[in-house]
C-alpha cells in the first residue's frame, strides 16, 4: 500500500537527498518551485531534466542513472503515463546503487501497477500528493 498516514509521511520528509524527475528551469511552474520550496527548507535537490544544464544552482543530470551522488527520495513531476518507467530506472538504481529509499508522485500523478512494483522492489511510493504542501503541513 502506498504510504498514506502522516506518520509514514513524516518518516520520508526525514530523507535528505532528493532528485527530483522532470525539475524543471522555468520559475513558476510547479515543477520548479517545489523544488526551490525543498532546497530552501534544508533538502539536497539534485535535477533530473535531458533538456537542461543547471537548475536551482545544481548540475542537471540527464538521467537518475547519470546521478552520482546517493539519492535518498526519487520525486517524480512527470504524466502518469511516464511513471512505469520512471519506477523501473528508480528499481534498476535500487539494484545497482542500493541507495533509494522511496518514491514521491506529485499531486495529480498515479499509476497503482508501477506502485505495486515499486513495493515489490522493497520501496516505499506516496502518490497524487505534492510534497510541499505535505512538508508544510507536517514538518513545521
Amino acid at each position: 500500500m502506498p504510504v498514506t498516514t502522516d506518520d509514514g509521511l513524516r518518516d520520508l520528509l526525514e530523507l535528505d537527498v532528493v532528485a527530483v524527475v522532470g525539475c524543471s528551469s522555468t520559475p513558476g511552474k510547479a515543477a520548479h518551485e517545489i523544488p526551490a520550496y525543498l532546497q530552501r527548507h534544508g533538502y539536497d535537490v539534485i535535477p533530473v531534466n535531458p533538456y537542461a544544464d543547471e537548475i536551482l544552482g545544481r548540475e542537471a543530470y540527464d538521467s537518475l542513472a547519470d546521478v552520482e551522488e546517493e539519492v535518498d527520495l526519487v520525486d517524480v513531476f512527470r504524466p502518469s503515463e511516464e511513471v512505469p518507467n520512471v519506477v523501473d530506472q528508480v528499481i534498476a538504481r535500487k539494484a545497482d546503487r542500493g541507495d533509494v529509499r522511496a518514491i514521491w508522485l506529485q499531486l495529480g500523478i498515479e499509476h497503482d501497477e508501477a506502485a505495486a512494483r515499486a513495493e515489490e522492489a522493497g520501496l516505499r511510493i506516496v502518490q497524487d500528493r505534492c510534497m510541499k504542501v505535505e512538508h508544510g503541513r507536517l514538518v513545521r
